[in-house]
C-alpha cells in the first residue's frame, strides 16, 4: 500500500476543517481527528489501524481522544506507566516506532499491555503546537512490522497538516474557557459582595471589615471563600 493520493489528502483536509467548525468541544475534536488519522493510516498500510490523540495543555487536565475505545485505553495505560512510544516521541520530538510488541525490550510493561489487547505494532508521531501545549498521534496495528518508512513519513506529513487544525481548535477552546472562567469569577465576586452586605447589616461594619470577617471564617473553617459566601447568602434567602 503506502500510497495516499492527492484526492485522499484533500478529503482529509476538508474533514479536519469541518471538525473545527462542528466539534462541540476539544474532546469531540480529538475524537474526530483520531478517526481521520486512523482512516488515513489504514489506507496507507492496508491494516485496520486504531488511533489515539493525547493533548496536554498548561494548567489543564490532559485530554485523550480516540478512533476507538481500545485506542483511548491503550493511550491511558501508556501515560500511567510512563513508558512507550508516545512518551518518547514527546521527549525526542520525532516519530517513534514499536515494530513488534513481541520483542520490544525498550518498553516491556507497555508491550505486554499491547499484546494483551491484540496489538503488535505501534507508532507515535508528535504534533507541533504552541509552547503551552503538546500533542501526539498514537497509531496501533494488529500486525507486526505494519509501519514502513513510507507510512511513517505519511503519518508525519498528516501530523504536520493536522497540527494547524489542532492549534486553531485549542485557541478556540482557550478563548471559550477564558470566557467561562471570567463568567465564574464575576458570579463569585457577586456572591461574595452580597455576603459582605449581609455581614454589614448584621454587624454594622464597613465593607472591608465585612470581607475580613468572611475571609477569617473561611480560613478557620478550611472552606473556600465562595462556598462560605454562598452559604451566607443561601441562609438569608431561606429566612
Amino acid at each position: 500500500m503506502d500510497l495516499v493520493s492527492i484526492e485522499d489528502w484533500a478529503a482529509d483536509v476538508e474533514l479536519l476543517s469541518d471538525l473545527i467548525v462542528e466539534a462541540e468541544d476539544i474532546k469531540a475534536f480529538l475524537d474526530g481527528l483520531a478517526g481521520v488519522a486512523a482512516t488515513m493510516m489504514s489506507r496507507a498500510t492496508g491494516q485496520r489501524i486504531e488511533c489515539a490523540v493525547t493533548l496536554g495543555r498548561r494548567k489543564r487536565t490532559g485530554t485523550i481522544g480516540g478512533s476507538t475505545a481500545t485506542a483511548v485505553v491503550l493511550d491511558r495505560i501508556e501515560q500511567s506507566l510512563s513508558e512507550g512510544p508516545c512518551i518518547d516521541a514527546l521527549a525526542e520530538a520525532r516519530p517513534v516506532l514499536l515494530r513488534d510488541a513481541e520483542s520490544a525490550p525498550r518498553w516491556p510493561l507497555y508491550s505486554s499491555a499491547l499484546r494483551a489487547a491484540g496489538v503488535r505494532s505501534a507508532l507515535a508521531v508528535p504534533m507541533a503546537l504552541e509552547e503551552e501545549a503538546s500533542a501526539v498521534l498514537n497509531f496501533f496495528s494488529p500486525a507486526a512490522g505494519t509501519f514502513t518508512h513510507a507510512s511513517v513519513m505519511q503519518a508525519a506529513t498528516f501530523a504536520e497538516m493536522a497540527s494547524k487544525a489542532l492549534r486553531l481548535a485549542t485557541r478556540i477552546t482557550a478563548l471559550n474557557e477564558l470566557a467561562e472562567d471570567l463568567d465564574a469569577a464575576l458570579k463569585s465576586r457577586s456572591v461574595i459582595n452580597t455576603a459582605c452586605g449581609v455581614i454589614i447589616s448584621q454587624n454594622r461594619c464597613t465593607q472591608e471589615e465585612a470581607f475580613n470577617i468572611l475571609r477569617k471564617a473561611s480560613s478557620d473553617r478550611n472552606q473556600k471563600l465562595f462556598e462560605l459566601a454562598k452559604a451566607v447568602v443561601d441562609g438569608v434567602c431561606r429566612t
